[in-house]
């Protein structure tokens, strides 16, 4: 059960529970195995081989070389070196960056810190499911372009972007290619040889895994210099004693992703498809955001109408139902996402959005619990909003004005 102390998690996009078998191959690496992995002696070499082996995890997951794995604190940290890092490195060849406009704000903020440095960079749009265009992406690259960085799928909708595509793209027109898969990884299928993917970000709290613990692939022969000077650890591209207990930990959540990723993905995407059906067909004025079918497997993102996002989440939370109106990075924003702006949605009805996040656990009797107290509290909210019963009065007197 996804039940904690009458809990029912619907939050998995912005963390996950550390599954009991991540969490015993740790301990060990707590108050056993508690060397520093860079030190000489032999009792550090055990440290050493459990980050070696984590390495290997970590790789296989996207066929990946071991030696093409650097561990870092986590996601955002990843998104930052390897944007930063590359075009540091490549300056020479021009200052020019391509992202899209519903990236992360690991990447947005990056990008924005970079064009105060001189850099120019281009924010492609996206259609209304959230998918940006491979014409447009074409016509973006120019002589100078460094850096193409377009995540692998979006951490609000869910959409899956075309990854594959984009990276062929790439790689014809002798430009690098990093993507944020801090949500895909161990949630979808990827190959950087296949896909062409240059360099690639990844978090372990999305899969199962501790928090406060990354990774960042940098394809065999892709300059790039360290984010973090002061040791030669990670091959002296990243400073800094290693958390060998997350290392471990990564790597193993990786392991079973990896082993169960198929029969997880089928699992998840007939309840999600269950609960969309259930929200659309039974409450009314609500729309589905981010593509209907090419999205991950345990995402399921609506805008409810005259209704205030923040409003759902509390009286939610009330029932025992923990979700989220967008990313957890931005929770405390008064804002609507910058995700859902980008894909069309007018401010009123951005404001009205909910994120509901499945996980392997979750459970039909946990969703159908959710959609009914869902729909009695947008009836609720919904009676005492003056924007709802001016709607509902011009329906009645047949106002085709009414929007």
């Amino acid at each position: 059960m996804n039940k904690i102390n009458n809990l029912i998690y619907l939050d998995n996009a912005a963390t996950t529970k550390v599954s009991e078998d991540v969490l015993n191959a740790m301990l060990p690496y707590f108050t056993q195995v508690y060397s520093n992995p860079s030190s000489v002696y032999s009792f550090a070499g055990k440290a050493k081989k459990a980050v070696d082996e984590a390495r290997v995890q970590a790789a296989k997951l996207i066929n990946a070389g071991a030696e093409e794995i650097y561990f870092t604190g986590g996601g955002s940290e990843s998104d930052n070196w390897a944007i930063k890092a590359v075009c540091e490195a490549y300056r020479e060849k021009g200052r020019h960056i391509i992202t899209s406009k519903i990236e992360h704000h690991a990447v947005l903020h990056t990008c924005q810190y970079l064009e105060k440095q001189g850099w120019e960079v281009t924010y492609l749009d996206v259609d209304e499911s959230g998918m940006i265009s491979l014409d447009a992406l074409k016509a973006a690259i120019r002589q100078d372009t460094v850096l193409i960085s377009v995540m692998a799928a979006n951490n609000e909708i869910g959409t899956i972007e075309p990854v594959a595509e984009i990276g062929k793209i790439a790689r014809e027109n002798g430009v690098l290619f990093h993507t944020d898969a801090v949500q895909a990884y161990g949630h979808l299928a990827l190959d950087v040889e296949k896909m062409n993917i240059d360099l690639l970000s990844a978090s372990g709290h999305k899969l199962n895994g501790p928090k406060g613990v990354g990774i960042l692939y940098v394809r065999k022969g892709v300059k790039i210099h360290p984010l973090l000077h002061g040791g030669a650890q990670e091959r002296n591209r990243r400073a800094g004693t290693l958390n060998v207990p997350g290392i471990v930990g990564f790597g193993k959540a990786a392991e079973l992703a990896k082993a169960h990723m198929e029969k997880t993905m089928a699992r998840e995407t007939q309840l999600r498809d269950y609960l969309i059906t259930r929200i659309l067909t039974e409450i009314p004025y609500c729309r589905l955001n981010g593509h209907r079918t090419g999205r991950l497997s345990n995402n399921a993102n609506f805008c409810f109408r005259f209704v205030e996002g923040e409003s759902l989440l509390i009286l939610l939370d009330q029932l025992g139902v923990c979700a989220s109106s967008g990313s957890a990075c931005t929770s405390g924003a008064l804002d609507p996402s910058h995700v859902l702006l980008a894909i069309g949605l007018p401010h009123e009805i951005a404001h009205g959005s909910l994120r509901l996040t499945l996980s392997e656990e979750t459970t039909v009797e946990e969703l159908d619990f959710v959609v009914d107290g869902l729909k009695k509290i947008v009836a609720r909210l919904r009676a005492m909003s003056p924007l709802y019963e001016d709607f509902i009065k011009g329906q009645k007197e047949g106002d085709c004005n009414v929007q």
